[in-house]
């Protein structure tokens, strides 16, 4: 299965970039995993082409680190080709992606930036992937 952070606009900070960088090389042992960044007008066009489509939005489901993880096995036993995590623009999803989505995700009841929240979701899936192999990163 591969794994796509689909993003509108792009990142602006060094520091952001550098740590989404940091994450998207630590994710490519795991799993074939992409960052793509489109305009809010390509956004549904380029979701098409995905098995399973989730926004990362504030009212979708929270799930703890550890539920996360699960979330994600059961994504990748499902025998699907592609699944898409998608991160917004600013003023978040027009109602035609909402209908396309598979479901909701939310990463905390706080609101971040749109561009914050690509970091914070890469580290969570590396999280995930580590909390998978039982490798040390994750301490619970």
């Amino acid at each position: 299965m591969k794994i796509s952070l689909v993003t509108v606009g792009k990142t602006d900070g060094a520091e952001l970039r550098d740590a989404i960088n940091e994450y998207e090389k630590r994710l490519s042992r795991y799993i074939p995993f992409e960052i793509i960044e489109t305009t809010d007008e390509k956004l549904a066009k380029v979701l098409d082409r995905y098995d399973r489509v989730f926004l990362l939005d504030d009212k979708g489901k929270e799930y703890s680190s550890m539920e996360f993880s699960s979330f994600i096995d059961k994504q990748m036993t499902t025998g699907l080709q592609s699944v898409a995590f998608v991160v917004g623009g600013p003023f978040g999803f027009t109602d035609d992606v909402r209908a396309m989505a598979d479901g909701l995700i939310s990463l905390s009841r706080m609101t971040f930036t749109h561009q914050f929240v690509r970091a914070v979701f890469l580290e969570q899936l590396y999280r995930a992937f580590t909390i998978l192999r039982n490798e040390r990163y994750h301490h619970e």
